[in-house]
């Protein structure tokens, strides 16, 4: 029996030839060999155009005579199953599929017509503008100059390259207090969130406060995790911190400070303060989600929270936004008591995150590409917000547009009572777009109810160049 699970439709066959994985049943080897083929060939284990092994290498590999392996594909060749040709050697030949009747029961396949044109869903940058030519530059260095080790499992805490880089650009962009030795590089938010949740476990945290708009996904994690999720309810002034003294077991609050998602306001500087003082006076954490707060339009930066205590806040960054959510690469600047606790959870499931991975983005960000392809996508972001606002001013001028000042959506308030409505002919229009309703949290005996409140929440940064007019021509033509 030959070991793999290969097959090459294009080019010479290596020199040592193309191992090929076969079980020969019953009797006569000839006739085993046949059948075996024929059967790889049938279930499509075998594709059209895959490249056999040369009858030499096969013969060495299952221990049989090369005439044995001769005769086989003689035999398949004048069945229809095989071709051979001199310099190309043994492929599966090209068949017909045998027709199949779909079951009575079988559901239709969704018809092209009724999906998406143009997506304005939140969460996904523009892709088709991630630098691959930058990145594969990057990615060259890394590799070359990579040491021995980095081929090795490593440090859970992630390529010493990575942290290093990444607590200088930190420092520089974001006002975040970051040694090396406090970073875990982890595979994105949702990553470090759920690591996060085992550590609060450990240390007998019941409850963890989040904002009363946001990701359901992160909401689930967290009480998956068997955690309680109270809500805070946000205003234009960001979470309401003061609202924390009236939950019981709460040892930990989720925030969104730079750029509340998905209302788009920053947390005021009188609550950045009183969060940290409610994490001070009650030796609680304040996890901090710094979500997409790189871009910024016009108005002043917003640093960190994690600056104004460092050994209170733990930080949550990635590059889901200011690159691609495909990278797969986040990371966690961490009071120093919860590094052991961090580390031993991380050991304990998702040990490393790729280290060619981690050395090119280290890469990346020491060679300056980092910062910019941030500044030309922030310019092309602000481009794509300022079209939005002068498209909707013109055509519809009733529509009040908020949350702009920085990230990658906006908000776009509408009249009370059409947000359903607006979206239904959104679909219609072959748009894709979210009610802001659908990111609200309410709990029926957390003593206050949601405003009612009618918008959309749109990510002007998701759609290709390509896409962008039509999107915002649909978009408009949906609005009330």
């Amino acid at each position: 029996m030959a070991d793999s699970r290969t097959n090459s439709a294009a080019g010479p066959p290596p020199a040592f030839g193309a191992d090929l994985h076969l079980e020969l049943r019953g009797p006569g080897l000839r006739a085993g060999l046949t059948d075996a083929l024929r059967e790889a060939v049938r279930t499509g284990r075998l594709a059209t155009g895959s490249r056999l092994p040369a009858s030499r290498s096969l013969a060495a590999d299952l221990g049989v005579s090369r005439t044995t392996v001769v005769d086989a594909y003689a035999d398949l060749v004048a069945e229809g199953w095989l071709t051979a040709r001199q310099g190309s050697g043994t492929r599966v030949a090209t068949r017909v599929p045998e027709p199949c009747r779909a079951a009575p029961d079988a559901p239709r396949a969704r018809s092209d017509e009724h999906r998406p044109r143009y997506g304005l869903w939140t969460g996904e940058p523009d892709l088709t503008n991630f630098p691959r030519t930058q990145w594969l530059t990057a990615a060259r260095r890394a590799l070359t100059a990579a040491p021995h080790d980095a081929f090795g499992y490593g440090d859970a805490r992630g390529r010493m390259e990575l942290r290093t880089a990444l607590a200088d650009y930190l420092a520089r962009a974001r006002g975040v207090y970051a040694g090396p030795e406090r970073i875990v590089i982890c595979s994105g938010f949702h990553h470090g969130l759920a690591l996060m949740a085992q550590a609060l476990r450990v240390r007998r945290v019941r409850a963890v406060a989040v904002e009363a708009y946001g990701l359901d996904l992160y909401r689930d994690l967290l009480r998956n995790a068997g955690l309680h999720t109270p809500p805070l309810y946000v205003d234009e002034h960001g979470a309401r911190i003061d609202d924390l003294a009236r939950l019981r077991g709460v040892g930990a609050v989720l925030l969104t400070p730079a750029h509340q998602y998905p209302t788009g306001v920053a947390l005021c500087p009188e609550r950045r303060t009183a969060a940290v003082e409610w994490a001070r006076a009650t030796g609680g954490l304040i996890l901090e989600d710094d979500y997409d707060g790189e871009f910024r339009y016009d108005r002043q930066p917003v640093g960190a929270l994690q600056g104004l205590d460092p050994e209170r806040v733990v930080y949550f960054g990635s590059v889901s936004k200011s690159l691609a959510p495909g990278v797969r690469l986040g990371w966690m600047v961490l009071p120093e008591e919860l590094i052991p606790e961090i580390v031993t959870a991380k050991g304990h499931g998702d040990y490393m995150t790729s280290a060619l991975e981690q050395l090119t983005l280290a890469e990346f960000i020491a060679s300056g590409a980092y910062d910019r392809h941030v500044r030309s996508m922030r310019l092309r972001y602000q481009r794509r917000r300022d079209e939005l606002v002068t498209a909707l001013r013109q055509r519809a001028p009733g529509i009040r547009v908020a949350g702009m000042a920085a990230g990658l959506q906006a908000v776009l308030e509408l009249p009370r009572g059409t947000e359903s409505s607006v979206v239904q002919a959104a679909a219609r229009q072959g748009l894709a777009v979210r009610g802001l309703t659908q990111f609200g949290y309410e709990v029926a005996d957390c003593g206050w109810r949601f405003p009612e409140r009618d918008a959309l929440v749109v990510n002007y940064a998701a759609p290709s160049d390509s896409a962008w007019a039509g999107a915002l021509d649909a978009l408009c033509r949906v609005m009330p």
